[in-house]
């Protein structure tokens, strides 16, 4: 009888510890947090702007003292570093029409919009590099609004608004940085 119940609970510990593991695992490998890891890995230190897409696996960051926007895919496997001379402009785009850029050597193009009912909010940033001339960031999806954890409800936007703000943002530091 005491082996028997010395064999359920070395079972039930056993149990506990492989779901722990599995638990912290998960944790830790979840989008948002792999993708907050990879841009300061890349960086070298926090990002001073940061746009992440969980969903979707993607994340640009900008580093004003090292002079540096990071820009990574692939739940932050894959990224490139861009020296802000690399950087030509920024674009946001919200349900597939063009609302506000900038670009190097040009006025700054802005529309007035609200769009408290948009499906998508896109944020473009376009480089000097002919192999990966832009990257897209959905700010705002619709389609895909409902976060898959409770860390993904604290990034990103919480609604079409909050991500034409937060593109917004992002013009106006890549505007700031092609003054430099």
């Amino acid at each position: 009888m005491g082996d028997t119940f010395r064999a359920i609970l070395l079972i039930a510990l056993i149990a506990a510890f492989l779901t722990t593991s599995v638990l912290l695992f998960s944790w830790w490998m979840e989008s948002e947090r792999r993708l907050r890891r990879a841009m300061t890995k890349a960086l070298g230190a926090p990002a001073d702007t940061l746009a992440l897409s969980p969903y979707e696996g993607r994340a640009a960051g900008l580093d004003l003292e090292g002079g540096q926007l990071v820009v990574l895919w692939n739940r932050g496997a894959m990224g490139l570093v861009y020296a802000f001379e690399e950087v030509l402009g920024a674009e946001i785009i919200v349900d597939s029409h063009l609302v506000a850029r900038v670009l190097r050597g040009q006025m700054r193009k802005e529309i007035d919009l609200d769009a408290p009912d948009a499906e998508l909010v896109v944020l473009r940033l376009i480089f000097s590099d002919p192999h990966n001339a832009e990257f897209e960031i959905a700010l705002w999806n619709g389609t895909h609004n409902a976060p898959a954890s409770e860390a993904e409800k604290t990034s990103g936007a919480r609604s079409p608004g909050e991500g034409l703000r937060l593109g917004r943002r992002w013009l106006s530091h890549v505007e700031a940085v092609m003054q430099r």
